[in-house]
């Protein structure tokens, strides 16, 4: 018979309990006094008691009534405490949240976002996995990936993107001696022997040689390596020259060079499935990630 009641009922039952006349409880619930008559006769029929009986005062709970008062007012407020699609509780979030970043993007966001998760949503667990643009779009659409941190012309068509800065190049090199000269001519650069990043990948063309074209220059390019904290590591204690992300700077044993004009930068963007959209957790993680770097550029 438990099984028959509906929210209504259980409703009606909370409110007949905690008032004393079918009217007040009518009043309470914005209802009809012939809709809570109507839904205690139905309560009566499922539960096979009379729940309240008339007095002098009003109504009055049967000793069933009363037993079952605690048990309704909790299920009422489990109920009650059932987040909306557009509401978040972090500190109560229980699930795990898959990040997928370049080691840059792992570096200026994920690294403050998981400290963030660690103290507003300890309960989240999360797993940090680098960017794999092959099979990227297909573990978003299998729910294997919920967020991707990168740049914007990495993006798939027909993911759900979030901009989140602009961020430009700074020209470096691991000789103290290119960076003390004072501003650099772009054409005394392309001189010197570069080092570009070129992840998953052995090439020697970098985002800048149409750029450095555009000035009427070529420059060399003799190194590549596979991430940008490599590429720094390569520039310590050695004459090349690069361009980096500024995020990453300064760095120890890295120095820049100061020049007339720079590369044009890239938006750093966050991508999700379209399913995730009414994610009330996805959507706070962006306000986070958002105000996080908002913060730091304040800071700056």
């Amino acid at each position: 018979m438990i099984d028959k009641l509906e929210l209504t009922h259980l409703r009606t039952l909370d409110a007949l309990n905690r008032f004393d006349t079918i009217s007040a409880a009518a009043e309470h619930l914005d209802v009809s006094q012939q809709a809570v008559s109507l839904q205690l006769k139905k309560l009566r029929a499922i539960l096979g008691d009379p729940l309240f009986v008339r007095t002098g005062q009003g109504m009055a709970p049967t000793p069933y009534a009363k037993l079952i008062a605690p048990h309704i007012g909790q299920v009422l407020a489990r109920l009650n405490g059932i987040p909306l699609p557009f509401e978040v509780r972090p500190e109560q979030a229980e699930r795990t949240l898959v990040i997928s970043g370049t080691d840059y993007t792992q570096k200026v966001i994920v690294a403050d976002l998981v400290r963030t998760l660690r103290a507003e949503a300890p309960k989240v667990k999360v797993a940090v996995v680098d960017i794999e643009v092959s099979a990227l779009t297909r573990k978003l659409h299998q729910g294997e990936i919920d967020l991707i941190f990168t740049v914007d012309g990495y993006v798939a068509p027909g993911l759900v993107t979030q901009p989140l800065f602009l961020e430009q190049y700074r020209c470096v090199t691991g000789n103290r001696a290119l960076a003390e000269g004072g501003v650099m001519p772009l054409e005394k650069l392309a001189e010197h022997d570069f080092i570009v990043t070129n992840p998953g990948m052995a090439s020697f063309t970098g985002s800048a040689d149409g750029w450095f074209a555009r000035q009427g220059l070529q420059r060399r390019v003799v190194a590549s390596a596979p991430s940008f904290f490599m590429a720094l590591e390569y520039l310590k204690g050695s004459d090349l020259v690069a361009f980096m992300p500024s995020r990453l700077l300064p760095c120890e044993g890295v120095f820049e060079i100061a020049l007339p004009k720079y590369p044009p930068g890239y938006q750093v963007v966050a991508a999700h499935h379209p399913n995730a959209q009414n994610d009330a957790f996805i959507t706070w993680v962006l306000e986070r990630v958002g105000s996080g770097l908002v913060s730091a550029t304040s800071r700056a």
